[in-house]
């Protein structure tokens, strides 16, 4: 058997962020949600079942909780900071994408929700 794709994902990470265009949605904030997919090159954690052979989920999600931390104007630009300190912290990590979706954004829609979604690769 060969192991042909090798992906961590965190789904549904929901937090309280300060993340908008507008004055107010940084001041008042809103809900955000979060999903994010790694893909690894080595297979070794699907083999040892050691936490050293791959990518520890708490790692990547204190990285995300420390970027959504620093209020931003678009939610591009906070997935581009999650992907970039991803990229630079995990050596395994060949391809991530994130999506960032803010739960209730300012336009009025009934049960809106606006989302970004950005890809890198090495």
């Amino acid at each position: 058997m060969y192991i042909t794709d090798y992906n961590i994902e965190l789904r549904d990470i929901h937090m309280y962020a300060y993340h908008g265009v507008m004055e107010q949605e940084r001041k008042v904030g809103a809900w955000f949600t979060v999903d994010i997919v790694l893909t690894l090159t080595d297979h070794a954690g699907a083999l040892t079942d050691n936490i050293a052979d791959t990518v520890n989920y708490a790692d990547i999600y204190d990285t995300i909780c420390k970027q959504m931390a620093v209020p931003s104007n678009l939610l591009e630009h906070v997935c581009h900071r999650i992907l970039q300190e991803i990229m630079e912290k995990f050596a395994s990590v060949s391809q991530a994408e994130v999506t960032l979706t803010k739960e209730t954004p300012p336009m009025g829609g009934d049960r809106l929700k606006s989302a970004v979604t950005l890809k890198v690769r090495r």
